[in-house]
């Protein structure tokens, strides 16, 4: 069966195959030839039959062959079924995918090739009695498969190593990363804060010398009251224009808060920071990125 390149084990193997599906289908053969000759025996006893009666015996013949033919056929399928699960449980302890092209099952070649070496080989085949009568399948040769097999599980142990050893690296640069963006929001906020005390004191002494001013407008409101009522209406006016300068000078002090707040937010410190945690952002963006592309579901 050079054919189908088949060692001498296999061409053995499916030599007995073929033995035991000549003998099911020499027994089954023998059943259909049983049901002409009990028609022959029980029905064909007169020497003239009707229409009818030729019809009626023909249909009971038809019925018990195709019968006997439908259960063959099943008895066919299921027995393959039970040949392939001795293979596919045998390729399983070894760890391999057996695949089949039911294409191939129609090749008229090959079916041609199965039946020329039914006629020749298998009329001459001498098959040891050992391997001719199997209880289980043999085992394949264990030295050339484990080999593979050893070979394949080192090579993917050595890549989920370095896997490993890939993502302990990343973990590490994403660490890394934020720790770095960490200390750049803690200078951040530190920068802001101290902008903002200088901002505040700076308030607080103008605020304080506002009031300082209003304090003595109004001390000297309240001695020129003492001392002249006739000038008290323009004491009166002087500490309303004095209130006035007051709120004019706070609504100047917020504008100019504001203002400096926003040199502040132009100034070099202030951009590079930023920069910085747009840098920083984006790195980490990029770690988890390539986090999850080697462990999505984490």
């Amino acid at each position: 069966m050079a054919e189908f390149e088949f060692n001498e084990h296999h061409q053995n193997e499916v030599i007995n195959y073929m033995r035991f599906a000549r003998s099911k289908m020499v027994l089954r053969l023998k059943t259909i030839d049983s049901c002409f000759e009990e028609l022959k025996d029980s029905r064909l006893v007169e020497e003239t039959f009707t229409v009818d009666e030729v019809k009626e015996m023909l249909d009971g013949l038809q019925a018990v062959v195709r019968g006997e033919v439908e259960m063959e056929l099943i008895n066919t399928a299921h027995t393959n079924v039970l040949l392939l699960r001795q293979l596919f449980s045998q390729a399983e302890k070894f760890y391999l995918r057996l695949q089949s092209d039911i294409s191939e099952l129609e090749n008229r070649e090959l079916l041609e090739q199965v039946a020329e070496f039914e006629k020749t080989d298998f009329k001459t085949a001498k098959i040891n009695q050992e391997t001719s009568k199997p209880k289980l399948l043999a085992p394949l040769n264990e030295g050339g498969v484990a080999e593979l097999l050893n070979k394949e599980i080192a090579r993917l142990q050595e890549e989920n190593d370095k896997l490993k050893s890939r993502l302990r690296t990343l973990e590490s640069q994403a660490m890394s990363a934020l720790d770095e963006r960490t200390k750049a929001e803690r200078a951040l906020k530190d920068l802001q804060k101290v902008h903002g005390e200088q901002q505040l004191a700076a308030h607080s002494q103008e605020l304080s010398s506002l009031e300082d001013t209003v304090a003595a407008l109004r001390e000297d409101y309240e001695r020129s009251l003492s001392a002249k009522s006739a000038s008290q209406k323009d004491l009166q006016e002087n500490l309303i224009s004095a209130k006035h300068e007051l709120l004019r000078v706070q609504e100047q002090l917020s504008l100019a808060e504001k203002e400096l707040d926003k040199k502040f937010q132009q100034t070099a410190a202030y951009r590079n920071m930023k920069e910085i945690l747009t840098k920083k952002n984006e790195q980490i963006k990029e770690i988890r990125k390539r986090l999850q592309r080697y462990e999505p579901n984490e």
